[in-house]
């Protein structure tokens, strides 16, 4: 009563101080300190990943107090948004691993989150950053940051990523890296500067785990002097290059050393009636072994691993393992689309018949000018192809010389480099060896085939330096040929010539030659990236 009367009995003015002055203090004092706490609004940038026009997550590096942490900004090169150039982004060895990847991500890197009206504050990749206003209030979260460890296989990614990057580089601003050994140019080439860049980077960062599991003579084994010799010498050549890794945690693909000229040699039997499942399960019980015994296998359901047959049989032994045949590189001498090769997968490399088991007495020819017959062919009548061929020409015109046997004491060789077009007709199957044949004696080859993709086709354009013949018009090969002006010829044999250090094979392998264009085939499938054109894979 007391209080209240003393209240009471105050004037006016005096009461109006007691209620206003506390007003002023408290409204002081948090002036005060809500201008200590406004910092992050410059110095805390919070950024989202955002959708592109296309609907495609993009990932969008974190600085936070203005500085850009390593493992956050990386993940920019490891969701790398790729062009239409020349690089396709998806992968299938980690496309699940990404999505995995990805949210795990957002759940580990959680950032303080400004709300306003009880809405997320999202930056659209499309629209400048803006921060908010400091004249509202902001709950900011305060638990710190958690930074992800990142597997071995995302560390893998990250890099080939970058090489990604490197070559799209390349490939859009025109600039070439000197090379002391050899710089690609020139019309043979779909793009030069993106297949040296990509070679380059192939040799910088490429690694490749060989699966040391199997016994001679099927595995770890082949043949180096027949038709087949090519499945032999790789995968001699696998054992000893500087490619090879033998940490599988630093590998990028993994070989599996089998050679199906061995299997059909050793376990064929021409007497059996179901000659194919012992040599299709010779195949499928080394597939469950490496993966029973190592984890890669089935964490890519075998889509970073590779096989290698230059056999007229290798696609279809292939098909025991369906996970081999359907996601897994096949390097195939008989690249046949009708038999499943796909050529945004599958790599198709050449014939290449070594009767010494080397080069030697194999490379080179006359000039242009003496070379006296127009076209060449002499091969054994089977396939689809060859007899209309030999139908409309054999031993029927002097500039057109087809034989099925060559005349005593005529050399084969010999005629190859007196001839200006070499033909290449498909035999049982679409590989042969007289395209590399051609190109070593200096001969312009002429493809007469169905359903088959060239040797490297991805990185060379087989029509600046063949000519492509259609079945149908084998009845025309005369008039096509001689059609072809003097300065056209030149123009193709030079750059034939130019090309040919592609299909060399050397018992050291040398920058380029065929070994090593193999591993890059593979390498471009491992980066899902194709340099022909601007379509994706």
């Amino acid at each position: 009563m007391k209080i209240c009367s003393s209240w009471c009995s105050k004037s006016a003015s005096t009461r109006f101080l007691w209620i206003i002055i506390p007003f002023i203090l408290v409204s002081i004092f948090f002036a005060f300190g809500n201008s200590k706490s406004s910092s992050f609004s410059t110095s805390t940038w919070l950024f989202s990943s955002g959708k592109n026009n296309s609907g495609e997550l993009v990932a969008v590096k974190v600085a936070v107090n203005g500085g850009a942490d390593h493992e956050d900004a990386i993940l920019e090169d490891y969701n790398f948004n790729n062009s239409n150039i020349i690089i396709n982004s998806f992968s299938p060895i980690t496309a699940e691993a990404d999505q995995e990847s990805e949210e795990e991500f957002q759940e580990n890197h959680e950032q303080p989150v400004v709300t306003q009206k009880d809405e997320s504050f999202n930056i659209s990749s499309e629209k400048p950053h803006e921060l908010p206003s400091l004249n509202e209030t902001h709950d900011l979260s305060t638990e710190p940051k958690i930074k992800k460890k990142f597997t071995n296989l995302e560390k893998l990614e990250v890099q080939l990523g970058k090489a990604r990057a490197a070559i799209k580089e390349a490939a859009m601003s025109g600039n070439q890296t000197d090379d002391s050994d050899y710089v690609p140019t020139g019309p043979m080439y779909w793009n030069a500067k993106a297949f040296h860049r990509s070679y380059l980077e192939m040799e910088k960062q490429f690694k490749v785990f060989v699966y040391e599991e199997g016994e001679q003579p099927i595995f770890h084994n082949g043949p180096c002097k027949s038709i087949y010799a090519m499945e032999g010498n790789f995968i001699y050549q696998m054992e000893t290059t500087k490619f090879r890794t033998r940490d599988p945690e630093k590998a990028h693909v993994f070989f599996l050393p089998i050679s199906v000229t061995a299997i059909v040699h050793f376990i064929y039997d021409r007497k059996s009636r179901d000659h194919w499942n012992p040599m299709k399960q010779t195949l499928t019980d080394y597939i469950n072994l490496v993966s029973g015994k190592y984890p890669y296998w089935n964490r890519s359901i075998g889509a970073d691993h590779f096989m290698l047959s230059c056999h007229d049989w290798g696609p279809e032994i292939s098909k025991a393992v369906p996970e081999l045949f359907k996601n897994s590189i096949r390097a195939l001498c008989n690249a046949n689309t009708s038999e499943g090769f796909k050529p945004s997968r599958d790599v198709s490399f050449p014939e290449i018949l070594l009767p010494g088991g080397t080069m030697d007495g194999l490379l080179g020819g006359p000039s242009p000018s003496r070379r006296s017959i127009l076209a060449f062919f002499a091969g054994g009548l089977h396939g689809p192809i060859r007899p209309i061929l030999l139908e409309h020409w054999e031993n029927k015109d002097d500039d057109v010389q087809v034989h099925r046997y060559l005349p005593k004491g005529i050399s084969y060789y010999g005629m190859l480099r007196n001839s200006k077009f070499c033909l290449c007709p498909s035999g049982y199957e679409v590989a042969s060896p007289r395209m590399v044949e051609a190109l070593y004696t200096g001969c312009v080859p002429v493809l007469i085939k169905d359903h088959y993709v060239p040797p490297f086709s991805d990185v060379l354009n087989w029509k600046s330096f063949s000519v492509e013949v259609p079945v149908e018009r084998i009845p025309d090969l005369k008039k096509i040929l001689a059609g072809i002006s003097t300065r056209q010829y030149i123009r193709l044999q030079r750059r034939g010539k130019q090309v040919r250090r592609h299909f060399e094979v050397n018992r050291t392998p040398k920058r380029y030659d065929v070994f090593h264009m193999i591993l890059h085939s593979i390498w471009l499938r491992r980066l899902n990236i194709k340099l022909h054109g601007l379509e994706y894979l």
